[in-house]
This record gives C-alpha cells, structure tokens and sequence, in this order.
C-alpha cells in the first residue's frame, strides 16, 4: 500500500488522485510502493481447493446419511 510521509498514514490506491499525489495533503507518494499496490494478487494454492473438494465430498457424504437415515424412518 502506499505510504504518505507527509500525514504518516497508508492510503489506497483508490484514496489517491489521478497523479498519484495524497488526497489530503497533495505530497508525492512513493512509486515503487504504487507499483506494488497495483500488482496482480497471489494465486490460491492448490492445497486450498484440495480442502475445498475434501469439504464438498464430505458435506455431500453426510447430506446422502441424513437423506438415508430419514428414509429409513419412515
């Protein structure tokens, strides 16, 4: 995020002006720290959408339990 020496605070890229200035006090906010601000984000690791599959799999195990064990009350 880009620091604002001027009023020691992190603005958003979105608080900034068109320029790239500080919105509240007009000083020159660091480029390489835009540049970073602006970077594509991180890739969700694999093992995310492992345990991702791992809960479907699972919540889908116990809906097909439940929808048995209901049945098999009636």
């Amino acid at each position: 995020m880009p620091w604002c020496d001027s009023c020691d605070v992190y603005r958003t890229p979105n608080a900034l002006s068109s320029d790239g200035t500080c919105a509240e006090c007009g000083s020159q906010v660091d480029e390489a720290d835009m540049k970073r601000a602006t970077a594509t984000p991180n890739k969700v690791p694999w093992h995310f959408w492992l345990m991702v599959a791992s809960l479907i799999a699972y919540l889908g195990w116990r809906l097909l339990e439940g929808v048995v064990w209901v049945a098999e009350r009636i």
